[in-house]
Parts: structure tokens; sequence; C-alpha cells
């Protein structure tokens, strides 16, 4: 059984869509990213997942237990843990005392492991703490109870470079201790470090479901050529060739067709420098999205969807 199975879930707040007939599944074991950028609709689909929301249409499971049952899900929760993108902190209480409530309710039997990886100062009230600070304690509070599942949402917002390694790091031995991982994210340098799978969401509809490898192979090369005006021009007509961006004595361009047919089409110019090389992770995703998709959705949307 997956641990995640959504099948045709939508939700509409009032006249706006803000997901839209998706499904997919996690399988148990893995790390399964969850991409796309604010607005898209990632916050809407886990707090759905979690039964913070009711679905307007359509079903998932999470560890079996269904999103629409309200005491199967209770239940269900007891093995997973939680990190939300807005941590919401009572700014007033320590680490440590947040710390104590959560394991009162859960348990704790990592948390000092955990305090030793992520070093949040839990003797200090939480309005003294920096956003970093605020993240290493709600991963913290996610994992000290050693759940089967944990769901993230954008989980590394905050973290400085080294945290954000170690962070995942820290994942990858999780998933290879048999644990299953589930995050959003619009990073997405990091998924590609981390992730086995991806799904990208765009304006609340699920446009690509893929293993990291299969998506890179997708997404094409990258290619950087000197060569003449009249090749240049040529070359932006190929099937294939799309975000092209020119510079003094080239082009550069992503090309997602059949390889033979571009150097059929190169062999016939005047080529004086190329280089053909597996395209940003960025890019790939620009191609999912189209030129439209570079900028965050305008949808009228709250913020956290």
């Amino acid at each position: 059984m997956a641990t995640i199975e959504v099948d045709s879930l939508t939700k509409d707040y009032g006249s706006v869509r803000a997901v839209d007939a998706i499904s997919f599944t996690v399988e148990s074991g893995e790390i399964f990213g969850f991409l796309g950028p604010n607005g898209a609709g990632k916050t809407t689909t886990i707090r759905s997942l979690l039964g913070l929301l009711e679905p307007t249409a359509g079903s998932a499971t999470v560890l079996g237990a269904d999103v629409h049952d309200e005491g199967a899900l209770i239940e269900a929760k007891r093995r997973i843990g939680y990190l939300p993108a807005n941590l919401g902190f009572d700014e007033e209480a320590t680490g440590e005392d947040v710390l104590d409530y959560h394991e009162s309710v859960k348990g704790g039997s990592r948390r000092d492991e955990l305090l030793e990886i992520f070093t949040p100062p839990v003797e200090r009230p939480i309005r003294e703490y920096s956003t970093g600070n605020k993240r290493m304690l709600g991963i913290v509070q996610a994992f000290m109870h050693d759940p089967e599942l944990v769901i993230m949402d954008e989980p590394t917002s905050g973290l400085d470079p080294l945290k954000q390694e170690e962070f995942n790091e820290f994942v990858r031995n999780e998933r290879d201790r048999g644990k299953t991982l589930f995050f959003s994210s619009h990073v997405l340098s990091e998924v590609r470090r981390v992730c086995d799978r991806v799904g990208i969401l765009r304006e609340g509809e699920l446009v690509g479901l893929e293993d990291i490898e299969t998506l890179l192979r997708q997404g094409g090369k990258r290619v950087q050529l000197q060569t003449t005006d009249e090749a240049r021009a040529a070359l932006t007509e190929i099937d294939g060739v799309i975000d092209v961006q020119a510079f003094a004595e080239g082009i550069q361009f992503i090309y997602t067709g059949e390889y033979n047919a571009l150097l059929r089409e190169l062999a016939t110019h005047d080529v004086r420098e190329i280089d053909i090389s597996e395209p940003p992770l960025e890019d790939i995703f620009m191609h999912y999205y189209g030129a439209d998709g570079a900028a965050e959705s305008d949808r009228e949307v709250r913020s956290d969807v």
C-alpha cells in the first residue's frame, strides 16, 4: 500500500480553484518533492492531506486513513510528523516549552539526538529566535517522535546553507531508515540532491510527475554555441529549441528534440565553438511551466495557499 494516495483531489475557495483534480501516490520509503511557485496550491494540498482543510471533491488516504474519516486520520497522525511553512509558535514560550508540549502529546524519543544536529537555543523565548532557529525547532518537533511519514512545507526556508546541507543529509538518512518524506518546495536545486520523485504543480494542476532521472532526460540539453548571425536565425526555427538567449557571438538554448536532427542542422553551418550540457533543474522546471510560468501565480488566492 502506498503511504499517500491522492485521487482527483480538488479544493475551491469560492470562485477560485486552488487545487484542480490532482492524482498521485507517494510510495513507502521514498522522498517525494512537491514543486511549484508560491500560489501553485502546494500548501492547500498538504493541509487537505492532514485533514486541516475539507476537500471540495476527490479523495486521499494517508497511511491508509481516508482524509474524510476524522477518527481514522487522528489515529494516523500519531505516526506522522508535520512541519508547516508558518510555524506559529507562541512567541513568549521558550523552545524547551514548545518541545515539552509536543513530547507530552506525541512522544519525543529522538529529541536529544535531533537537538545535536539542529541547534535552536531552546532555553531562550521564541521572540528572540531568528527565522533559521524557528525552522530548526520546527524540524526537531516534526521528527522527534520517530514518525513513519513526515510531511513538510518549505522545510529549508530560512536555514543557512550549512544547515540546509545538514538537513539534506539528514532526510536522506531518514529515507535509508525506511521513513517516507513528502515536502513542498520552490527551491528546485535542493530537490535534485534529495528527492527520488517529484510532482510539479502549476496553478493547482499537476503538470509533471517524474523520477529525478526521467525529469532530467525529458528536460533536454542546454546548448551554447558561437556561430554566424545566419546560423543563429536558422537554429531558432528547429523543433525542440526553446528558451533561446542571444549573446555577442552566438546563442544559448534548451534543446528537447531528437539529437541527430540537431547535429545534422549544425553540420550545415559554421559553428566555431559548442558546449552541450545538462541544464540546471531550474531550466527544466521552466520547460514545464512555459514562458508565462516564470513569475509567481498572480491569481487572487491567499498567500499561504
